[in-house]
């Protein structure tokens, strides 16, 4: 018999009632309202999002990463696991309280990703910090950026506007990565449109879809392939 769920911390949101919940040693959920946000024991999705958007870096000198989303830490302990020690990593997360528990009961999922030294935790809008950079120039750009949001792109995204997949999104994060740069996208599925809106801008595409059988979601990885 499956053991209940323990309520670890509820927080009241815009969106509804944020809550960590627990049973057994390592299994978590992260839920908003009804809406399950993640689950600790299904990640290879957001641990391949990691590694293929950073893998490019695994020899660079100081390379410099945006991280988009928190959550569980686990793309952000896979980003961290395929950067050099010089790295440094800037986590945008929306809810503080999804930094603590990443700090406190769900840090040994992660083997306290979100405490590395290489970690600077920026509490705000990721959409807001890839414009602040784009508009800053050399001085604000990226080798990566990784989104890890609990909504990726899907068909019903506003094409133009949408802040995180939308044409204007998309040129900002183009101006927020340096030469040979990588945008490295979760979506819970394939979304043609998203693809062309990349590809329109200058970047490379590829996709893959972790996993064997079932439910896979997708990994979107976008390349500036000229400096």
């Amino acid at each position: 018999m499956a053991q209940p769920w323990k309520i670890i911390e509820s927080v009241p949101t815009d969106q509804g009632i944020l809550q960590l919940r627990q049973r057994g040693e390592r299994d978590f959920l992260i839920t908003i309202g009804s809406q399950v946000l993640m689950n600790s024991l299904a990640n290879r999705s957001e641990v391949v999002l990691g590694q293929l958007g950073c893998a490019h870096l695994k020899e660079q000198s100081n390379p410099r990463v945006l991280v988009g989303g928190l959550g569980m830490g686990f793309t952000l302990k896979a980003v961290l696991d395929t950067l050099p020690s010089t790295a440094g990593v800037v986590v945008a997360e929306l809810n503080p309280v999804v930094s603590q528990w990443c700090r406190g009961p769900l840090a040994g999922l992660t083997a306290g990703a979100a405490l590395d030294p290489r970690v600077t935790l920026e509490i705000g809008d990721v959409a807001r910090l890839i414009r602040t950079s784009a508009a800053a120039g050399d001085d604000g750009q990226f080798d990566a950026i990784v989104l890890d949001l609990y909504r990726g792109p899907h068909a019903k995204t506003d094409h133009l506007d949408d802040p995180l997949y939308g044409l204007r999104a998309i040129r900002n994060a183009k101006g927020a990565l340096k030469p040979l740069g990588v945008l490295a996208v979760w979506g819970e599925q394939y979304d043609e449109s998203f693809v062309k809106r990349l590809k329109s801008v200058g970047f490379t595409v590829t996709t893959q879809r972790p996993g064997k059988g079932g439910y896979r979601h997708a990994v979107f990885l976008a390349r500036l392939v000229t400096a």
